[in-house]
C-alpha cells in the first residue's frame, strides 16, 4: 500500500476513534434558563428535605459577577434543602457527573456540601472567598434505571456554598481509547518509515 493510502486508513480510524471517545452527555445545566429568587427550585431540579435554595447571579445576590445565574446551597429558611435531579442510566455504563463548587463569598466560615452520584458520594468543603472549582464524580450502576445527583449543603445559616455548571455524561468505553491509541501508533510509525527512508538525489 502506498503512503496516501497508508494516510488514509490511518485519518480514518483517528477520526472514528476521536468520535466513539466522546463523552455521549445525559444532560447539562448551568441554571442560565433559571429566573433569580429567593426559596426557588431550579426547572427540572427538586428540592426536598423541607429546606430550600436560591437561584442567584445576573444582578440578584450576584456574589460572583459574571457567572450568570448559579445556586445558594443554603436558601432563606435557615434549613439547607437537598437539591436533586434524577436521570435515566443504563446498566454496566461508566458516567461521570461534572460540577463547579465555590465559597459562600459573604462570611468568615468554610462551607462544606456533600454530593451523591446514584451509590457513590463525597464531601467537600471550601473557604469563604474560594472562586469557581471543578469535581467529578464517577458511577457505574449495576442495572438500567432511574438513578440521581444530589446536593446537601451543610448547616442552615442562609449562607451556602455555590453550585454551577451541572452535567452528567457516559464515560467512553475503554476500547474507544484504544482504538485512537492504535491509530496514533501506526500515524507514528508510518512517519518514522518515512524519515529513514533513504532520498534519492537527482542530478
Amino acid at each position: 500500500m502506498n503512503r496516501n493510502g497508508t494516510r488514509a486508513i490511518v485519518l480514518a480510524a483517528l477520526m472514528a476513534a476521536a468520535g466513539a471517545a466522546q463523552a455521549a452527555p445525559v444532560f447539562s445545566d448551568d441554571f442560565n434558563a433559571n429566573a433569580t429568587a429567593l426559596n426557588a427550585v431550579p426547572a427540572g431540579w427538586t428540592v426536598s428535605g423541607g429546606g430550600t435554595v436560591d437561584i442567584v447571579g445576573n444582578g440578584f445576590h450576584d456574589f460572583i459577577p459574571g457567572s450568570g445565574a448559579f445556586i445558594d446551597l443554603d436558601g432563606s429558611t435557615s434549613n439547607a434543602g437537598l437539591l436533586s435531579r434524577s436521570f435515566a442510566l443504563l446498566g454496566g455504563t461508566g458516567y461521570v457527573a461534572s460540577f463547579q463548587l465555590a465559597g459562600n463569598h459573604r462570611n468568615t466560615a468554610a462551607e462544606s456540601v456533600r454530593v451523591a452520584f446514584g451509590s457513590v458520594s463525597a464531601s467537600y468543603s471550601l473557604s469563604q472567598n474560594d472562586g469557581w472549582t471543578g469535581f467529578s464524580l464517577f458511577f457505574t450502576p449495576s442495572s438500567s434505571g432511574i438513578f440521581s445527583i444530589d446536593f446537601q449543603n451543610a448547616g442552615g445559616d442562609n449562607v451556602g456554598m455555590l453550585l454551577d455548571n451541572v452535567s452528567v455524561a457516559a464515560v467512553p468505553e475503554p476500547g474507544s481509547w484504544a482504538l485512537l491509541a492504535a491509530g496514533l501508533g501506526l500515524m507514528g510509525l508510518a512517519s518514522r518509515r518515512r524519515l529513514s527512508r533513504p532520498h534519492r538525489h537527482r542530478y
